[in-house]
């Protein structure tokens, strides 16, 4: 496997990232800022800041046919940034929401965005021409608790949302006069605003941490805080899901997750390295971790246990190795496809704690 392009940017948390369709340009949320950084040569040098929101930055998200940008804060405010002569100019998203705004995702179609929050609503917004500027409608019933992650259908309809409620669903965000009458799926066929076309639970009830649509949109995986990984295969509308299986792992807890094809599953977390899953309806299983590096054997961990403690007691101090063998230095936030063809992923991204975000060759 090709060496991952590590672009170490700052020493602060990245909380969230997305690069443009060209790849020239990469977004990344630090604090209350959202930064710009353009590619020169094999390195991302800081180009513009989106300033605006009052509080900390939590999803970014660049539109790839459009450019523009919109981005969330804990402010409980949306922007949508757009490009002109003089700059990056924002335009307020009438969120209506009482609480700190958690992600966000441009909609396939880039007509629509829907932004989870803290207030138990997902915001679907859109661009209202009349009063020249963008509103939302609200998906309520019947999330109990703050949306974490959010993902679009290939359709720019069916929206997938984890919450700290335990539950993935998957609902309808159909706007008369924006979408198109989406095709009858397993999912359904009917799909007025706020229909709900699946509720589904992890075996231990844990918090929803990344949810994502396969490359067809015939299937749904998430993961969740008891460090498992859900996939579920609907049937028909209303009807029990065709096939819904658990991976449980002996990971630390994974926070996002794509698909590479219909069979395979990429996920980073906790661990700081990304993993694979392989599968379909009758199985799926954990396939190991995309780090070329030599894991350690038991033998050799009690070996370095050892030496830790005569160190301690020959010095009076253990060596402090802090640093981990793994690209990444501390946890993965965010896990994106950044070149794809065909649903089948050639390259993707992760950011996280360590202020990293690497390119990964699959």
């Amino acid at each position: 496997m090709t060496a991952p392009q590590v672009h170490h940017l700052f020493h602060a948390p990245i909380a969230d990232h997305s690069f443009s369709s060209d790849k020239k340009t990469l977004a990344v949320a630090r604090e209350n800022n959202v930064e710009l950084y353009q590619q020169s040569g094999d390195k991302f040098a800081l180009s513009d800041e989106l300033k605006g929101h009052e509080k900390t930055v939590t999803s970014v998200d660049i539109a790839p046919n459009s450019g523009r940008i919109v981005t969330c804060s804990q402010d409980r405010n949306a922007y949508v940034w757009e490009q002109t002569p003089t700059g990056w100019k924002p335009t307020l998203v009438l969120l209506r929401i009482n609480r700190a705004a958690t992600f966000v995702r441009w909609s396939p179609s880039e007509q629509k965005f829907a932004v989870g929050s803290g207030a138990r609503v997902i915001a679907v917004c859109y661009f209202e021409e009349e009063n020249d500027w963008w509103i939302s409608k609200h998906i309520k019933k019947p999330i109990r608790s703050t949306i974490t992650t959010l993902a679009w259908h290939p359709n720019s309809v069916l929206l997938a949302a984890g919450s700290t409620d335990s539950h993935a669903r998957v609902f309808s965000s159909f706007i008369k006069g924006i979408d198109t009458r989406p095709e009858p799926s397993a999912w359904g066929e009917r799909l007025p605003f706020n229909t709900i076309c699946g509720e589904y639970l992890n075996d231990t009830a844990g918090w929803i941490q990344g949810v994502a649509f396969s490359p067809s949109g015939n299937a749904l995986a998430f993961t969740g805080h008891d460090s498992s990984v859900t996939i579920v295969y609907p049937s028909a509308p209303e009807q029990p899901p065709q096939a819904m299986l658990n991976i449980a792992t002996r990971l630390l807890p994974l926070n996002s997750l794509i698909w590479n094809g219909e069979t395979e599953i990429i996920a980073a977390g906790h661990d700081c390295e990304p993993f694979r899953f392989h599968g379909d309806e009758n199985g799926w299983q954990l396939a190991g971790s995309l780090e070329n590096k030599a894991r350690e054997s038991g033998g050799a961990r009690e070996e370095s246990a050892l030496n830790m403690f005569r160190q301690m007691d020959l010095k009076g101090q253990a060596q402090a190795d802090t640093k981990l063998k793994s690209t990444h230095q501390n946890t993965v936030h965010t896990i994106r496809v950044h070149e794809e063809a065909g649903g089948v992923v050639s390259t993707f991204s992760t950011s996280g704690v360590d202020g990293r975000v690497v390119i990964w060759t699959v």
